[in-house]
């Protein structure tokens, strides 16, 4: 027992002085003693084992062959214990390895993905160790692939696909990067490959301290509150320099960041607003430019709204401003969208005396992108408040930039070298016009004449000369003609559009019809985008109001028909999202359909077009019913739906107080006017206040006057013409305040058209009327008893067709013979009337139907 209890002290004691040792002893001294543990730990086992063999009796003692020999087959499987070292040298091999067969297949999207992975595992090894030569082999070997795959892609017709071109393209940036700052061991074994590779690496680990550094960094003797005092701090803890030679490293790192998550945008912006003020070169201004602006409409992606903020905003258009200003002032240096990157961001591109240096960049997208979130802030802002007036004065700013920009598109395309595409100056151009073809032209003088003030006075445009006419109109045309010149599709529509546009909003509606007619553009509207399908209808209804002003009511309403008839205004012009119960608009629709609505500004007054349309089609329709109601014999037809729809409703109501809306003031003026009762129609539609919003409303005023008189005249005659033989023309011009003459040539332009069947006479001044077969209403409700009878009847044989698929006996009764014969007498309706027993073979009484039951029946 006390042998026993000795044993186990002996053992606590031998563990405690051997975790003394373990605290200071070195490397070697832990290898040594953990190889002897593992020799006593196999010693122990053996003994364990011969143990057991020992007592094994019986039937166990005979099955030791068996057990021996699975013993010595997990003997032979000898554990080999690795250290940390060993096992990232191995898993570096692997990716080694693995680059290797991917250059044999010239794989680069795989070399890409293993190269990083290859990088990752040679940061750890080199934080403890020395650089591996393994490591070095590769990158240099892969800098020589990489050139001769370059060069063979140069002069060979087999290109590489899409996915290995990228995966080229990103290793030819990474490798130079990478081999950057491993030059030195590069050199060396390219010198001499093998004895390189055959010289011992030198062991040499150095214990790694871990101090925390200090987030903040400030100096002794200043105030904590000021920022003098402070450094901004990296990822590492490093103090952040920002100094004129590391502009590009920075503008590197954050171009790389672009579109990762966990992305800071807006201390992005931070860091480029100090590197713009260290920059000291134009070259460096300009890259520090380029990518400031475009992180700022970056930042847009990552808030809450839809929306560039106003500040974001100008000061995003205030360094486009700046950029153009450097570029005009630095001739030698160019934006374009074809350039090649500058890779070297130790050193600046030196470009020899008279050649370009091409900077990568777009200063049309710019343009363009400041456009788009200037309209997207407009849609979504409230239009009744300041808010939105204050919003809408940056497009001066916009207008000046765009104008600036086009003329240093312009430039570009005069240097023959630089082969700069169409393309940019057309949408520059398209961009302009945009702003302007929708606005009155006293507004656009305006914009045009502040715009020029603000650009310098040694700039000019080839397309619209500074010196050039000051007239809108001939603007409008400058950049349309333009467009249809250098443009195709789409934009060459666009621009048609504008101009049809601006013309018809000046009251020119001869011009405007013209060009919209020989355009031939509503036969093709739909293979159009949306967009552009929104501009088409806004110009056809531009182009009905201006036909309205005009006083031409028929051309007015047959316009707006389409627009206005469905019922879809809002949706059709872009004004508003109209939301149906049963509708099976996705998500995802209803977010498009909004992002392509208007701003406030640029809408067309709904209740301005409505009242418009339904007066017209008052104009037309209260005749059209007088004479189809006295001449049943004409083919009633209808010329506005919607407004029969809104007539009947009307007239359904039991109780009718006075107009309310534009809508009661129209169908109580088409009621008076109807009665013969003119001057109390001429008053309900001249109260009508939504006048007051077009130019000239006195105009428009009396215009409808004299129309409502002209009407009303037209629809007396064709009322109580069946009740008179002769009526004077004095009389007629009495009660509706014409002229005589103005009576006889409305009197006799019905004649002329077959309108009234009548006779003027000119020495009497009268007019007389022919009476034809007078229908009683007894015949004249046999004769629509008759039409609906027959339309009943050709309704009824389309259906059979349908249903019976052109089948030959479809018109023969079961069991039965003949057809139908024909409408003519009761013995054509078909079958022998002897023959009655046929249909009733199986029992009782049966039914056939007829044609008609057959058809049903099958």
């Amino acid at each position: 027992m006390t042998s026993r209890f000795f044993t186990q002290g002996d053992s606590s004691s031998e563990s405690s002085s051997s975790d003394g040792e373990e605290l200071y002893s070195d490397p070697e001294a832990e290898a040594k003693s953990q190889d002897e543990s593992e020799e006593e730990s196999e010693e122990e086992e053996e003994g364990s084992e011969s143990s057991d063999d020992d007592d094994k009796t019986g039937v166990n003692k005979f099955l030791r062959d068996q057990e021996s020999s699975e013993e010595s087959e997990d003997e032979d499987k000898v554990t080999v214990v690795k250290s940390a070292k060993d096992k990232r040298l191995e898993e570096l091999e692997g990716v080694v390895k693995l680059i290797d067969n991917a250059r044999k297949i010239n794989d680069w999207s795989s070399i890409s993905t293993e190269f990083d992975k290859l990088n990752r595992q040679v940061v750890k090894l080199a934080e403890k160790e020395k650089l591996p030569k393994i490591y070095v082999k590769t990158i240099a070997e892969l800098e020589d692939f990489m050139n001769e795959t370059i060069a063979m892609q140069k002069v060979t017709t087999k290109k590489l696909n899409a996915t290995n071109a990228r995966g080229l393209n990103a290793m030819k940036q990474k490798i130079k990067r990478n081999n950057r700052d491993y030059a030195g061991e590069i050199d060396k074994y390219r010198a001499d490959k093998d004895e390189y590779m055959m010289e011992e690496e030198e062991e040499e680990v150095q214990p790694v301290e871990k101090t925390k550094k200090p987030k903040i960094q400030y100096t002794d003797g200043i105030d904590v509150g000021d920022d003098e005092g402070f450094a901004t701090v990296g990822r590492g803890g490093k103090a952040l320099q920002y100094t004129a030679e590391s502009i590009l490293k920075h503008l590197r790192s954050i171009i790389e960041s672009r579109g990762k998550k966990n992305t800071d945008r807006a201390e992005q912006i931070r860091i480029m607003e100090r590197l713009l003020e260290v920059a000291t070169t134009p070259y460096q201004t300009i890259r520090v430019l380029l990518t400031l602006i475009s992180t700022r409409f970056d930042l847009t992606t990552s808030t809450s709204t839809n929306y560039m903020s106003q500040e974001q905003w100008k000061m995003a258009e205030h360094e486009y401003s700046k950029l153009l200003g450097m570029l005009e002032d630095n001739r030698n240096m160019v934006v374009v969208e074809q350039a090649e990157e500058w890779e070297d961001d130790e050193k600046p591109p030196q470009p020899a005396t008279g050649e370009l240096l091409k900077i990568p960049g777009s200063i049309v997208s710019i343009a363009e992108r400041l456009d788009d979130e200037l309209t997207r802030s407009l849609q979504h802002i409230d239009p009744h408040t300041g808010e939105y007036i204050e919003r809408l004065s940056d497009e001066q700013a916009l207008y000046s930039n765009i104008l600036r920009g086009l003329i240093y598109i312009e430039d570009l395309q005069k240097n023959d070298k630089l082969e700069t595409p169409q393309d940019g100056a057309n949408r520059m151009v398209m961009r302009r016009l945009e702003h302007i073809y929708f606005k009155p032209s006293q507004v656009v003088t305006i914009l045009e004449e502040t715009a020029w003030k603000s650009i310098p006075s040694q700039l000019d445009s080839k397309i619209t000369p500074r010196d050039g006419p000051k007239d809108i109109a001939t603007l409008v045309q400058l950049l349309s003609t333009y467009l249809f010149i250098h443009s195709t599709d789409i934009i060459r529509a666009r621009a048609y559009l504008c101009q049809v546009y601006y013309f018809a909003l000046h009251d020119q509606y001869y011009r405007a019809r013209d060009m919209l007619l020989m355009s031939h553009m509503q036969e093709t509207i739909s293979n159009f985008n949306i967009n552009t399908q929104i501009l088409f209808n806004r110009t056809l209804v531009q182009v009905g109001l201006c036909a309205f002003r005009a006083n031409l009511v028929y051309e007015s309403q047959n316009t707006l028909q389409d627009i206005c008839g469905s019922g879809r205004q809002k949706e059709l012009l872009a004004q508003g999202v109209m939301i149906q119960r049963y509708s099976q608009v996705t998500p995802e629709q209803e977010k498009l359909e909004r992002q392509r609505q208007l701003p406030f500004h640029m809408h067309i007054n709904l209740e301005l077009l409505e009242c418009v349309y339904l007066t017209c089609s008052m104009l037309l329709e209260v005749p059209l019913l007088a004479q189809t109601g006295s001449s049943p014999d004409i083919k009633k037809r209808v010329i506005s739906k919607t407004y029969r729809r809104l007539l009947e409703f009307h007239e359904r109501q039991i109780f009718t107080g006075p107009p309310e809306n534009t809508r009661d003031h129209v169908m109580q003026a088409s009621r008076a006017l109807a009665a013969g009762e003119w001057k109390k129609a001429a008053d309900y539609i001249n109260s009508i206040k939504i006048w007051d919003l077009m130019a000239d409303s006195d105009k428009i005023k009396q215009m409808l006057s004299e129309q409502i008189q002209e009407e009303g005249l037209r629809t007396y005659l064709f009322t109580y013409a069946p009740f008179y033989d002769t009526l004077s023309v004095a009389t007629l011009a009495s009660v509706f305040d014409l002229t005589e003459r103005k009576v006889a040539a409305i009197v006799s332009k019905m004649i002329a058209h077959e309108e009234l069947a009548a006779a003027l006479d000119q020495v009497n001044s009268a007019i007389i009327f022919r009476k034809g077969v007078e229908l009683s209403r007894l015949q004249s409700l046999a004769l629509t008893l008759s039409d609906k009878a027959s339309g009943l009847i050709e309704a009824n044989e389309r259906t059979l067709e349908q249903r019976t698929q052109g089948t030959a006996n479809a018109f023969e009764r079961q069991g039965g013979q003949g057809g139908r014969g024909g409408r003519g007498g009761r013995g054509g309706r078909g079958g022998q009337r002897g023959d009655r027993g046929g249909s009733r073979a199986r029992g009782g009484q049966q039914f056939g139907g007829g044609a008609l039951g057959g058809a049903i029946k099958a």
